[in-house]
């Protein structure tokens, strides 16, 4: 009886990969929505239309982009993590989406499992500035400038809970200094105020801060990968600054309920890292300074996981809470 009861389960998880597979080969057999929680234009809006575009020439089908903005992209990934597990709802989100569970507690209607890693499309390196006026050249020239006067300097972000206000946390954890956050729309009004002297500094997108650093009106201190970058080659990277834990990748990546089928996640992620390594969109994409970020959906899995197992606790000791 031991044997046939066995051979049962045996033959049911065989049909069960067989019905797995035939569903992978037949997918996509209608338009997929990939949703974007974000407005029009920012980043993660531009490389997940750029995504969708060739995957819809690839595989025959529209993946038709529709953007849900709101709550730091809590309201449209909660759609989604909702939807069908079937492969024709997907996500793109940025890093932000793994300290969102501490941001918004008190309202998220997810969790992080409910979702699936399918691929991550790049990265985008940032840049820590410092308006003129502080006097600061180096990383620590600044910090020990916010160390000896606690409270008295400022620094910039792109709002509440983005990714450039997460760097500057975790930033401010490791070294240990105090300083007043100015939440601020975007890239563009942190570049001005620093500019400025109105903020005296800031974690911002390498390449919007180009043309300002090379103006000479914001100080380039650091950039935060682990490699320095070939637009900035004599700007050192954190840790080469002597400051490891401000080390920081802001990604945009795709995701898809959980418990999508393994082989439509694996095809959707096969053609995603096609789609990136193409000359146009390569081509495309630099000009944002977006670096390819391959990786397998386990992988990528596993940098979610881990990020929010460091990150949301260094939100929550900041007390910091989503608008």
């Amino acid at each position: 009886m031991h044997m046939r009861t066995s051979s049962r389960i045996a033959a049911a998880v065989v049909a069960a990969a067989f019905a797995q597979a035939a569903l992978a080969q037949g997918y996509p057999s209608k338009p997929v929505r990939v949703i974007v929680p974000f407005t029009p234009g920012s980043a993660t809006d531009i490389l997940g239309r750029v995504v969708s575009e060739k995957l819809a020439t690839s595989t025959g089908q529209p993946f038709i982009v529709e953007n849900r903005p709101g709550a730091g992209g809590t309201i449209g990934t909660g759609q989604v993590a909702k939807s069908a597990p079937d492969g024709y709802t997907l996500v793109v989100v940025s890093s932000g989406h793994v300290t969102n569970p501490v941001l918004y507690a008190d309202r998220l209607t997810y969790e992080l499992k409910d979702l699936a890693g399918v691929a991550p499309l790049g990265s985008l390196p940032s840049v820590l500035i410092a308006a003129p006026e502080t006097g600061a050249k180096t990383v620590k020239d600044l910090v020990d400038q916010m160390k000896a006067n606690p409270g008295k300097f400022n620094f910039g972000s792109a709002g509440i809970g983005s990714a450039a206000h997460v760097n500057t946390e975790k930033f401010k954890a490791s070294v240990g200094f105090d300083a007043v956050h100015i939440p601020l729309k975007g890239t563009p009004e942190i570049l001005a105020e620093v500019s400025s002297n109105r903020v005296h500094w800031a974690l911002v997108p390498l390449v919007s801060s180009i043309p300002m650093i090379q103006g000479g009106r914001v100080v380039p201190l650091a950039v935060s990968t682990p490699k320095r970058s070939p637009r900035l080659p004599d700007v050192p990277t954190m840790a080469e600054a002597g400051f490891p834990g401000g080390e920081y990748i802001f990604w945009v990546g795709v995701l898809a309920p959980a418990g999508t089928p393994k082989d439509i996640v694996d095809r959707l992620n096969t053609e995603m890292m096609k789609a990136m390594e193409m000359p146009d969109v390569r081509e495309r994409i630099a000009k944002l300074g977006v670096e390819p970020m391959p990786m397998s959906p386990a992988q990528f899995d596993a940098l979610i996981l881990e990020e929010a197992r460091v990150l949301g606790p260094i939100m929550k000791a900041a007390g910091v809470k989503g608008g």
